[in-house]
């Protein structure tokens, strides 16, 4: 695929991620701190989002699985996930934190459960979806950037 015909489809899948809801501004606020001296930062911010957040993934994991369950330690977990989502704009995952949250201060176990199990499918859909949109960036390389004349 030709690098134009890669810029497009690269756009076109940026504005879909929005669109859908998966992304929000903050997203866009990482883009804008991206520069020549660091091409890859928002897939590097990304990335650490994910291996950071499968650690809280799997202490929730662990504490949902625990009776009765602990909803202060459930929520504090929740708490920081949340807060990694907001960081990179994933609007939907952080959306679903926020129900979940609201279920454990409601001490609510099914909605927790319920709710979890569809946070990780979010969080799963917008993974795969962004690693492709970083492989493409990747093929596409950087922008060029216009240059003063000498």
């Amino acid at each position: 695929m030709e690098r134009n015909q890669l810029r497009r489809k690269l756009a076109n899948m940026r504005q879909s991620l929005f669109e859908q809801g998966y992304l929000d501004e903050q997203f866009t606020q990482l883009e804008e701190l991206q520069d020549d001296a660091n091409p890859n930062f928002v897939e590097e911010v990304v990335t650490l989002f994910y291996r950071d957040s499968a650690r809280t993934i799997q202490n929730i994991e662990q504490a949902l699985e625990k009776n009765p369950l602990d909803f202060a330690q459930l929520d504090s977990y929740m708490h920081q996930f949340k807060g990694s989502c907001s960081s990179i704009g994933a609007v939907k995952v952080k959306g679903e934190s926020t129900q979940f949250r609201n279920y454990c201060k409601e001490g609510n176990a099914e909605g927790c459960r319920r709710t979890f199990h569809q946070l990780k499918k979010e969080y799963a859909a917008l993974k795969k979806k962004l690693e492709l949109y970083f492989q493409y960036a990747r093929q596409a390389g950087p922008d060029e950037t216009a240059c003063r004349p000498k």
